[in-house]
Parts: structure tokens; sequence; C-alpha cells
């Protein structure tokens, strides 16, 4: 089978900082969406997230998350209808067997994008195991390194307050007929 991509049409460009290496300590923000930002994951209702069954299992591989990386430790995070928002803190990463974990062209144990392919997978897996082989999530994810306190704070309150924001959301589709 021929692949679709074709690099004098698609142009792809990573959206990761240049020369930074994910895998070192720190607070990362990460916003994943849903395949054609379809609301798999349920809707909100009166400012609550009522979960549909994608959504429970999207919300059980998230808390799996440090389950399956000793290194990794969870913040604050919100399930909405078609994305996810939270904050991943990575610690106590530097070398693995004595080596660096910086390589080129290949995934990077422990790093912020090894975890959240991991992630996808476990929750497309899920999915089809589940019977919702149309599930899909969009290919890539947004992500920001979070350098401060006050950044932190703002995040959090962000994520915190996004359920109540989402009668507004540019990601809601409500409101995609309004927006130009």
């Amino acid at each position: 089978m021929k692949s679709r991509y074709n690099s004098n049409i698609h142009h792809r460009r990573s959206i990761r900082l240049k020369e930074y290496d994910y895998s070192q300590d720190g607070y990362y923000f990460v916003t994943i969406c849903t395949k054609n930002r379809e609301c798999f994951f349920g809707d909100v209702i009166d400012g609550k997230m009522e979960l549909s069954p994608m959504g429970g299992i999207a919300n059980e591989c998230w808390n799996d998350i440090p389950k399956h990386f000793s290194n990794v430790l969870l913040d604050v995070f919100a399930i909405m209808p078609n994305h996810l928002h939270g904050i991943i803190v990575i610690d106590n990463v530097g070398t693995y067997h004595g080596m660096s974990l910086r390589q080129f062209a290949k995934p990077i144990s422990k790093s912020l994008s090894m975890i959240i392919n991991q992630f996808k997978s476990s929750v497309k897996r899920q999915c089809n195991k589940n019977g919702f082989e149309y599930f899909g999530w969009q290919r890539n994810y947004y992500e920001n390194v979070i350098r401060n306190e006050i950044a932190l704070d703002n995040i959090r309150e962000y994520i915190i307050n996004n359920l109540i924001q989402w009668k507004f959301d540019r990601n809601n589709p409500k409101n995609l007929s309004t927006v130009k």
C-alpha cells in the first residue's frame, strides 16, 4: 500500500521547541484532540463532564500513566467532549543505564512524546476492544513547557475552568458554525 504522505505537498514541520529535551524534568501542559474534533468522550452538562464509555476509557488510561512510567506524576487534568487537557510532571530523568536519553530520529524513552504516544495507543486499543473501532485521535498533540509557578497556577486555573467555559470554547461543535 502506497503512503498518502508526500513531502513535496504536505511540508510537515515539528511543533516542538528546537533543541529542547522533552525527557528532562519539568511540568508540561498538553492538549490531545480527537480526530476531526468529534465529541467521543461525552458531553458537558451544567458545567460538569458526563463521560461516555470512551471518555471513561480515556480517563482510566490517563490515570494509569504513572503505572507505566515511574518517572511521571499527574497534576490537574480535564477530559472534554473532544479533547483532553492535562499537566504531566516528568521527574528524575536524565540517564538510562548510564547513557543519555537524547537520540536523533528515535523515540526517546520516558520522554513526553513517548508518554503521549503510549497513552493514545492505550485508549485506541481499549476502544477497539470494546467495539468503538471508529474512535480516533488527531495526528499530533499540543504541548507547552511550564516554566514558572505563575504559569503553572494560570494553566491549572484554565484546566479547572475549561468545563465551565465549554459553551464558549472554539472546540465546541456548536460554536463551529459561528467561527470564521
